[in-house]
């Protein structure tokens, strides 16, 4: 080790890129160079409170939470389960997904429109019809606003909990504002645009919510067998522990989902604070984002 390199500096890089190449993908890299060194204008500016959600270790708590949450109406899991591949390829899913973010939150116009696109596109060849005879359609507005709706309260929750900058009221509003940007590219026409809109939203769909079987074993699934190596079982279980509390209450009992009644909620909510404070740490080994915004 040189005398430069301060104790530890290896492990956090080593850290910083597994987590990188898990959630990024075998182009993460490429990916990351074109996000955030392509000049041009940006559908949000560096000020924006989308960045500041997006950017941080809390999604990954969020993301995990967004996913149960979502599971929830059953055309839409249906969806999930017969064409996502998120058993035979759940990192796949992630990395996906994670790219989508990526591109639309922080790249050029250019490149968040294309990546728009290509989920669109994707979108119209997914349907099908539920176990209990329901047709569902990837494209269908109605889906696709809960699904937009579910995945912006959890992240916006995960971030005001274990957040390291969270907002305050006019910020969270204004990030439920900037969600809506990306929403009505992907076609949901009216997505809300402040909290108390994303609460009334999220009450609007509460009589079409159901666990049915395929999700409750997509619960058991990202909760209990995961697909990752033992040693870093016992950090996921703290994920999966803090994103099921992250869970409104009505959530977690249609999943079945119980949390255990020994564990305080202020020792879970600290274990999230301290694995998200420790990700922040290992992520900020990696090489700082250049971004080149040019003028519109």
């Amino acid at each position: 080790m040189s005398t430069s390199e301060k104790p530890g500096h290896g492990l956090r890089e080593r850290v910083g890129s597994s987590l990188f190449s898990h959630v990024a993908g075998p182009g993460g890299a490429r990916n990351r160079a074109r996000i955030h060194g392509t000049p041009g204008p940006r559908w949000f500016g560096p000020e924006r409170p989308i960045r500041t959600v997006h950017g941080d270790a809390s999604m990954f708590i969020g993301g995990l939470s967004a996913l149960l949450l979502q599971s929830l109406h059953p055309r839409a899991m249906a969806a999930v389960a017969a064409h996502s591949g998120f058993r035979g390829d759940p990192w796949g899913r992630l990395q996906r997904t994670s790219t989508f973010l990526a591109f639309t939150t922080y790249g050029t116009a250019e490149d968040a429109q294309r990546a728009v696109d290509h989920v669109r596109a994707v979108h119209e060849r997914i349907s099908g019809t539920t176990a209990a005879g329901e047709p569902y359609h990837a494209a269908d507005p109605h889906l696709l606003c809960w699904v937009h709706v579910a995945e912006v309260d959890s992240f916006l929750r995960a971030h005001q909990r274990f957040g390291a900058r969270p907002l305050d009221g006019a910020g969270c509003d204004a990030y439920v504002a900037d969600t809506a940007r990306v929403a009505r590219a992907l076609g949901v026409p009216d997505p809300p645009r402040d909290r108390a809109a994303l609460a009334d939203r999220l009450a609007y769909y509460r009589p079409e919510l159901r666990a049915t079987p395929q999700a409750r074993d997509a619960a058991r699934f990202v909760l209990r067998e995961p697909p990752l190596p033992w040693a870093a079982r016992g950090p996921y279980a703290v994920l999966a522990s803090n994103a099921v509390r992250l869970l409104p209450p009505w959530a977690r009992a249609q999943l079945g989902l119980r949390v255990a009644p020994y564990l305080p909620e202020e020792l879970v909510r600290l274990s999230g604070q301290a694995l998200t404070g420790t990700i922040r740490w290992a992520m900020g080994a990696l090489p700082a984002r250049e971004e080149i915004t040019a003028p519109p």
